[in-house]
């Protein structure tokens, strides 16, 4: 019998997710929990595991599209057993998927959606496969079925004041695309916004060059949720920002000693690794910096522990994973958790549950050459510190000019949870340890 999976809630709370690939091709067998696929959510790329063993009869959304949580993402072929419900088992109970819960199962005290009819998309080679059911409507879609498309798409018809209804998609299964919107809304306004060659354009008259002299890129994914989350806690937390620049000399020669050791063979050991530490021991000494203001209870929630938020750039957007417990470690143990953390950023296989759950953050801007900024605080957190470049500038040393190693610390921090008393004494210890890193042991 056709099992069909649909797209899981993936525990965050998000409505949509975009197909980033498939492992999988129609006629593939596979395996229960075998990887079929990856999704990419707001915040990361998800691998999905299969539901079911047997065949794949269908894929019913191509690499790149927006799904709605709840949508058929992907059909097998499987034994009848393997999909029977437990007798035991009300029809109605809710059951986990992948993280939390799906959508809602259908029960009888609401209508049951008549099943939807589409064609098995082919694998790579293979010829086209038609459907063309009794009970078929225009491309493939189920009279009565909600017509198919992308949430885009969906804004498009409504600012242009069109009916998906009243269109023919041309996409797979009979997707409605971006160019079906236009190409209708062209059609049908009496010729106008046409190209000489008959093609629509939404493009006024006398600027038909404009579209060559920009690109639009869409908002989703993780960019999409970044910006969301950025300007939510710029118009929440009322930031305050401080400033400290440093002679780091002693620090940098103390990083260089550490690489010498054997016990660091192999381990890439970074100012970012001194600065993770010289944190942990400044929270520990100012505990309001690791808070969090619980807007619901009216309530300060301060953290007994550190989950260490890293900044990281990625082609997909701005990502924060943190270190769980980084409070626990030591430098040697920190510097193997960044090098980690760093590398599975860059290869876009940041988890959901590695986002999840911090309470301070570090930025590291000057790996970009950048002396100094405001930073954002990651929403629901106290205290953001970003780490200026280190550059080789004359400064004051022992009564005289010198060539020193210095950089700037901007600390950003919650106004409503952090003094400015507390602010500047956290940011003077995270400095005395940059400074001059036995001040670790008299702050330990």
């Amino acid at each position: 019998m056709i099992a069909e999976f649909k797209l899981p809630d993936l525990g965050e709370g998000l409505t949509e997710s975009e197909i980033v690939s498939w492992r999988v091709a129609v006629g593939d067998s596979v395996t229960l929990n075998q990887v079929i696929g990856e999704v990419e959510t707001a915040k990361a790329v998800v691998e999905l595991p299969s539901p079911f063993a047997g065949v794949v009869t269908a894929i019913t959304h191509e690499p790149g599209t927006m799904v709605e949580v709840g949508e058929v993402i992907i059909a097998f072929d499987v034994p009848e057993q393997a999909v029977a419900p437990d007798a035991d088992e009300p029809a109605a109970k809710r059951v986990p998927t992948l993280v939390g819960y799906g959508a809602d199962p259908e029960t009888s005290s609401a209508p049951v959606r008549r099943q939807r009819v589409f064609a098995s998309v082919p694998s790579v080679g293979s010829a086209p496969v038609a459907s063309t059911p009794a009970d078929q409507g225009v491309s493939g879609r189920v009279q009565g079925d909600r017509p198919r498309s992308t949430p885009p798409v969906r804004k498009l018809a409504r600012d242009l004041g069109i009916e998906l209804a009243m269109l023919a998609g041309s996409g797979e299964r009979g997707l409605i695309t971006r160019q079906d919107v236009v190409s209708f809304a062209g059609t049908n306004a009496l010729g106008e916004g046409k190209t000489e060659e008959g093609a629509p354009s939404n493009i006024p008259a006398g600027a038909q060059g404009a579209a060559d002299r920009e690109v639009r890129t869409p908002v989703k994914g993780v960019r999409k949720f970044m910006a969301q989350a950025m300007v939510a806690s710029a118009f929440t937390a009322p930031h305050v920002t401080e400033f400290l620049t440093l002679d780091v000399t002693a620090g940098m020669d103390f990083l260089a000693k550490l690489r010498s050791q054997k016990e660091f063979a192999g381990v890439k050991v970074t100012p970012l690794t001194l600065v993770a530490k010289a944190v942990n021991l400044a929270i520990a000494r100012h505990p309001a910096l690791n808070s969090h203001w619980d807007e619901a209870r009216q309530e300060i929630v301060t953290f007994n522990y550190v989950n260490l938020g890293i900044a990281a750039a990625t082609p997909r957007g701005l990502v924060v994973p943190n270190i769980k417990d980084a409070h626990t470690l030591g430098l040697h143990g920190l510097a193997v958790a960044l090098g980690g953390l760093a590398d599975t950023a860059r290869a876009g296989k940041t988890q959901p549950a590695e986002l999840a759950g911090g309470t301070f953050s570090i930025t590291n801007i000057g790996v970009f050459g950048i002396d100094a900024g405001t930073p954002i605080l990651n929403p629901g957190e106290a205290g953001i510190l970003a780490m200026g470049a280190v550059r080789t500038t004359p400064w004051e040393y022992q009564g005289a000019v010198a060539l020193r190693q210095v950089m700037t610390l901007s600390l950003s921090f919650d106004h409503r949870l952090v003094d400015g008393e507390q602010g500047s004494r956290f940011l003077a210890d995270v400095g005395a340890v940059m400074a001059d890193p036995a001040m670790a042991l008299v702050l330990g």
